[in-house]
């Protein structure tokens, strides 16, 4: 397996973006549309939050197979922001943060997405899945 491995080799560079005036409805259309898991909060390109999928469905009161539940689902996300929502305490990493590092981070903490910042300027995110596809890769 390789060393020393910059995360920049595996992190989604187009990332997918909200900014705070941004609504509910639109992160989740983001979410199914584009199937991910994770958004990243911004201010220009400054990275101020992640919003996680299951941040949506914690706040959601009905089962998916209700036939009401887009209704339901509207009316609760017109109740809380974004803001309200999101992950403020971020743990960022580097472009040059090596693979390992970003593993060992990863597993050490209860997230699975990881936005790359150059300072506070958002350059990508990278995710455990991106990891996993890695490993796959390293064994081909």
């Amino acid at each position: 397996m390789k060393h020393k491995v910059p995360v920049s080799a595996i992190m989604t560079k187009n990332v997918i973006k909200l900014n705070l005036a941004d609504d509910l409805t639109k992160a989740e259309q983001l979410f199914k549309q584009n199937k991910i898991r994770h958004i990243p909060v911004v201010d220009g390109n400054k990275i101020i939050g992640m919003l996680s999928y299951t941040d949506l469905l914690r706040i959601s009161f009905v089962d998916a197979v209700d036939d009401d539940a887009e209704i339901v689902d509207a009316t609760v996300y017109n109740m809380f922001t974004v803001e309200q929502v999101m992950a403020k305490k971020l743990v960022t990493i580097s472009p040059e943060t090596t693979i390992k590092e970003t593993a060992e981070i990863l597993s050490k903490n209860e997230f699975h997405a990881l936005p790359v910042c150059l300072g506070e300027l958002l350059v990508g995110i990278v995710t455990t899945t991106d990891l996993i596809k890695y490993l796959i890769d390293q064994y081909k």
